[in-house]
């Protein structure tokens, strides 16, 4: 059974990249445009990982980290950031917030791959 991932980036573009990168791993993908979209499509299944982006319309990635970890279903899911943010004081929000981990835009393929291996193998 294909563990699934979760996408939520503004950018098609990025989606597209991610969607193509875990498809060929062979992740089953669910993707959404921004933090709403994210949170309506976590709440109506179950994911293994979510990977967000922090800018968005709608909603950022942080309050969508803070609102899937509000969720029972959700207090272990891991969730990374994937996002052209690499201040310190932005990964510590995102620590705070309860992201599992951080990857910075442009994302290399592989590196994505063994990063979501490593959190849900």
């Amino acid at each position: 059974m294909a563990k699934t991932v979760l996408t939520v980036d503004d950018s098609a573009s990025i989606r597209q990249m991610v969607s193509f990168t875990l498809k060929s791993a062979g992740y089953e993908v669910v993707e959404a445009v921004d933090g709403m979209d994210g949170l309506d499509k976590a709440k109506s299944r179950g994911c293994n990982l979510v990977l967000t982006d922090q800018n968005m319309p709608r909603m950022d990635g942080l309050s969508l980290i803070k609102s899937l970890r509000a969720m029972p279903q959700y207090r272990t899911v891991p969730i990374l950031m994937l996002t052209t943010e690499s201040s310190d004081a932005m990964k510590s929000q995102g620590r705070a917030a309860g992201a599992t981990g951080w990857l910075v835009k442009p994302f290399d393929p592989q590196k994505l791959i063994e990063v979501v291996k490593k959190v849900i193998g």
